[in-house]
């Protein structure tokens, strides 16, 4: 019961500072101009929203933060290495993302931070996120339960770490492109997530890991009051980062790697609808998709915005769960 009213609790204040931190943050970025360009290469539908206040990410991104900290000054959340390193990167893809988002404001258009520049940052997150984590004794072995195997990597595992950091922050950003997609499916993989890492009782930090997702969790439902169809503010890829990185750290903290494949499901259907579309104009100079990444699809095919998200909502819940019963009991 303990548990459930800490989760409930970290819930309760990431929902309610969201709320507070939206209805701050949201005038002052139409204030600013903090407006969003929307490429006419999408849905002509997605016009409408040009102008649309973006770096609405703070809004479930400082939340977290205060919490986590006003937990702390209480007692109730002890600060361990690991949660060190999931706010380190956490925050570390959040200012990236709001860089990013900065440049594409300042200059009007959609280019940001070069892919040479965001790739050298993620690598620098991910060498910190190794170094702190070896330093305190972190494994470098992946481990499949369900078929009893394990596998030490050694050296490898910083690359793996790497690869899964730059793999799901991508994955997130390009699932961003419909009102209150990527923030639905970020809560069910975050909700996921704490209760893995509540089951996760072995592991160092394991109790501030998962307050911190529930609480995000909470956040996050708070900006999807905001960023639900029609938007009034979009996250932008100081969220989308931000989130990216969390979850996938996270995963590797709990050792359920491979979880996030099916956990985030969504996102890597996403993802893999891009890659194919790409590889197949270049090679082939055919198209697989009407447009990509697959949503985007749908809506050539003259499907609502709603209905879309509703669907990858139901299919994200749906390999949500399968994910943790996966991670809990497999």
């Amino acid at each position: 019961m303990l548990i459930l009213a800490k989760s409930i609790l970290g819930l309760a204040l990431g929902f309610v500072l969201a709320i507070v931190v939206g209805l701050i943050v949201i005038p002052v970025l139409k204030q600013l101009k903090a407006g969003q360009n929307v490429s006419r290469l999408i849905n002509k539908r997605h016009l409408k929203k040009e102008g649309t206040p973006t770096i609405g990410g703070l809004i479930f991104i400082i939340p977290p933060i205060i919490a986590v900290s006003m937990l702390t000054l209480r007692g109730s959340v002890v600060i361990s290495a690991n949660l060190v390193i999931v706010l380190f990167v956490f925050l570390g893809y959040a200012l990236l993302g709001f860089i990013d988002d900065f440049l594409k404001i300042k200059f009007h258009n959609n280019k940001g931070l070069s892919t040479m520049t965001k790739f050298v940052a993620q690598l620098l997150i991910a060498v910190i996120f190794y170094t702190i984590y070896k330093h305190n004794g972190g494994t470098t072995t992946l481990e499949i339960t369900l078929f009893n195997f394990k596998w030490d990597m050694g050296w490898l595992y910083g690359i793996f770490i790497l690869f899964l950091l730059v793999g799901t922050t991508n994955a997130v950003n390009i699932t961003d492109g419909l009102d209150g997609l990527c923030g639905g499916l970020s809560v069910m993989a975050f909700l996921s997530y704490g209760v893995i890492t509540w089951g996760s009782d072995w592991i160092p930090g394991y109790e501030g890991m998962a307050i911190f997702s529930f609480i995000l969790v909470g956040a996050l439902l708070g900006f999807l009051l905001f960023n639900s169809h029609p938007a009034r503010v979009f996250m932008g890829d100081t969220g989308s980062l931000a989130l990216g990185g969390a979850l996938a750290t996270i995963a590797i903290l709990t050792h359920h790697e491979l979880s996030l494949a099916l956990i985030g499901g969504v996102f890597v259907i996403e993802t893999l609808s891009s890659l194919i579309q790409i590889i197949s104009i270049r090679k082939f100079n055919k198209k697989v998709f009407l447009k990509a990444p697959v949503h985007h699809h749908f809506e050539e095919l003259g499907w609502t915005e709603t209905d879309i998200v509703k669907i990858f909502w139901t299919i994200g819940f749906l390999l949500a769960m399968f994910g943790v019963i996966y991670g809990v009991w497999l």
